[in-house]
């Protein structure tokens, strides 16, 4: 049994570096239908808030399940690690889908574009997939938490600094955003604070939460889960970046980048 769980998790980790290349790849030529590049014939759709929580709520429910299972549960370490995983993923399962259902509920417009239902579904295997890997890897098959030499709380103590930044450029971003367009009654051009250097701040602050994470569990699934995520933010990013281009023209600041300041 323990040879099959073992084998599960390294195919899955495995899994989980091949998804990349194909996402960056698929991303850079398509985009997902929703938000401002929504378009029909994606099958029925739910409310945003709703598709939020369904896709992120395997990130607080299957640690919930392997924690139990694994042979450091009891270890004070392997909690301590886990919480900025869980406090991210709080926030975007419960604290965030609020945040956007109020500013939905304040716009000047009457309606609400519908997030598919699919694309929920496949949001919610992604992460499922995910939450796995880096939840059975901190439980159980982290196996240096107590002969690392002390390195351990160097490694915690400096991703979480990166992490909380990240986390902190992220969740000001997205406040931004919902303000703007709850005022605003649709997309206007964002300005000030991150957004005069890219245009997508709230998704660089998510890619350097996870290299935060890489830098914490110092692990192939953290580091996997920071590349995934580069994968898949970046492509978007650029394709958001574009989108304002066209739809602004010339009131759109010609010097922003997509997602990484003076680079991307």
């Amino acid at each position: 049994m323990a040879l099959l769980d073992q084998s599960f998790f390294h195919y899955s980790l495995l899994a989980y570096y091949l998804l990349g290349l194909p996402t960056f790849i698929a991303l850079r030529f398509f985009q997902f239908p929703y938000g401002k590049h929504n378009r029909l014939g994606w099958g029925p759709t739910i409310p945003p808030p709703l598709a939020w929580f369904i896709m992120e709520s395997p990130s607080i429910l299957l640690p919930l399940i392997l924690f139990p299972l694994g042979q450091h549960f009891t270890n004070p370490k392997a909690l301590v690690l886990m919480s900025p995983y869980l406090l991210h993923y709080f926030h975007r399962t419960f604290i965030y889908p609020l945040r956007i259902y109020q500013s939905t509920s304040q716009q000047n417009t009457k309606t609400t574009i519908g997030f598919p239902l699919i694309l929920a579904f496949n949001g919610f295997l992604t992460q499922a997939l995910n939450t796995y890997i880096q939840a059975r890897w901190v439980s159980h098959y982290k196996s240096d938490y107590d002969s690392d030499g002390g390195l351990f709380w160097w490694k915690f103590f400096g991703g979480l600094v990166v992490f909380l930044w990240g986390m902190r450029i992220n969740m000001w971003a997205d406040t931004a955003l919902l303000v703007l367009k709850r005022e605003s009654g649709g997309y206007k051009v964002p300005r000030g604070g991150w957004f005069e250097l890219v245009t997508c701040p709230n998704y660089f602050g998510e890619i350097v939460e996870w290299l935060g994470w890489a830098v914490m569990t110092w692990s192939w699934a953290g580091f996997g889960f920071f590349l995934y995520t580069c994968s898949n933010l970046v492509p978007r990013a650029c394709a958001n970046h574009k989108w304002y281009l066209q739809k602004f023209g010339e009131d759109y600041p010609k010097n922003r980048k997509a997602v990484i300041p003076f680079l991307v």
